[in-house]
């Protein structure tokens, strides 16, 4: 990385990247740095936290697991440790990516929060500005621009009537750790994914009382053997039989099989299908409350579409996340407005003018690591290409000078 001078130097430093930028230090940027470094093409990426994986690292609650077998979910290039569980652990996860990290050599520049990247169509160039966590302002130089700050960036919640006057204590999952500080509450577990259904299960064993609002075992291995023969939607219809037998009606306790199958789910929604971690039975126990959709709230109450009212003396929103790439990516149509490219699997990941994008799939890590493959590869053809033809360039001026 050279500084660069492009007569705005008052107002901030510039640097010429040798290379690609990454932007995010999650699975998808570490996995994209980790091809290019097995091709031998440099790069700088930049995080806006001041570790790798920050989402997993700092804002994810204790008791979580990976939501798919492990094998669908390791990084190109390294496999888990062959000791790790089907579902590795939040912390198993984090050694892995730590490992990973150091493995290849990456070292993110960190605390660099990306205020704005735009192509400069008169220069052929990415010109990316940073802000540091002491407030100096970078602007990055580079000719390809890797997008992998994810599907996951900042947290979502929706907007409900009455949200501002509740008076308890109101947070995000991705707040939350454990249930111990929420012993003896009742509280309204907003989302019944993964999260909500975690998040439950942990309140129910530290003695709180939670209701879940409605917004199985893993047969996502299953899946992938019949999906070897048979086509998606039969195998959907095969994995909604084998939930009704396993799990019996569980419609009389508020909860309600999709009307489509998982796969389809997972490919026009983005949603995992939901696991059977143990809430179902706190759930049949009557431990969890599963209850309609919230029509507003109260200090210290919650109404129901239903005309229902519950007291509550918390709010956990476990209703997800949301891609940031529209607050900083300016003047692109790759990504449509909501921050997703607007070509869906498996061609959305390369734009035009040296744009790429990882981790956008809305198939989870599996999908992020098919996407830096294909990003890492498509670069390092590129970049040997034009060192091949720079070597070439300086033998043939060689060639002149001799003649001299």
């Amino acid at each position: 990385m050279l500084p660069f001078n492009d007569g705005d130097t008052l107002h901030h430093r510039t640097f010429y990247v040798n290379g690609p930028l990454i932007v995010g230090a999650g699975p998808s940027g570490l996995a994209v740095a980790a091809g290019l470094k097995n091709h031998g093409v440099p790069f700088l990426i930049l995080e806006r936290s001041g570790s790798i994986a920050s989402l997993w690292q700092n804002w994810t609650y204790n008791r979580l697991k990976l939501h798919l077998p492990k094998k669908f979910c390791q990084l190109p290039y390294i496999p888990f440790p062959i000791y790790y569980p089907e579902y590795p652990s939040r912390d198993q996860f984090i050694q892995y990516l730590q490992s990973y990290t150091n493995h290849f050599g990456i070292e993110p520049h960190f605390n660099q929060y990306v205020k704005s990247a735009r192509f400069d169509s008169a220069w052929n160039i990415w010109r990316v500005r940073s802000v540091s966590s002491s407030g100096e302002v970078v602007e990055y130089i580079c000719q390809q621009l890797v997008v992998a700050t994810g599907e996951n960036a900042e947290p979502f919640v929706p907007e409900i009537e009455g949200l501002p006057d509740f008076e308890g204590e109101v947070i995000h999952a991705r707040d939350y750790k454990s249930g111990e500080s929420f012993r003896g509450r009742k509280v309204l577990v907003v989302g019944c994914g993964n999260s909500g259904m975690e998040l439950s299960l942990d309140l129910c064993l530290h003695q709180a009382f939670p209701a879940m609002v409605m917004f199985g075992k893993s047969s996502f291995e299953l899946a992938m053997l019949l999906l070897k023969w048979l086509p998606v939607w039969l195998v959907d219809k095969i994995l909604l039989g084998l939930a009704w037998i396993m799990m019996g009606n569980v419609e009389k306790y508020g909860l309600k099989l999709p009307s489509i199958g998982p796969l389809e789910l997972k490919n026009t929604k983005g949603k995992t299908p939901v696991l059977d971690n143990g809430a179902l039975e706190k759930i049949k126990s009557g431990e969890i409350q599963v209850v309609p959709g919230i029509k507003r709230l109260f200090p210290g109450l919650v109404e129901l579409v239903n005309g229902e009212q519950l007291k509550i003396n918390a709010v956990i929103f476990a209703t997800g996340y949301r891609s940031n790439v529209p607050k900083w990516l300016q003047q692109y149509d790759m990504f449509s407005i909501k921050g997703y490219p607007k070509d869906s699997f498996p061609n959305g990941w390369k734009g035009r003018s040296g744009l790429y994008a990882a981790g956008f799939t809305m198939r989870g890590l599996s999908g992020a690591s098919a996407d830096a493959v294909k990003v890492s590869e498509d670069i390092a053809r590129k970049w040997k290409n034009q060192l091949k033809k720079k070597l070439q360039e300086r033998s043939s001026i060689r060639r002149c000078i001799s003649a001299f």
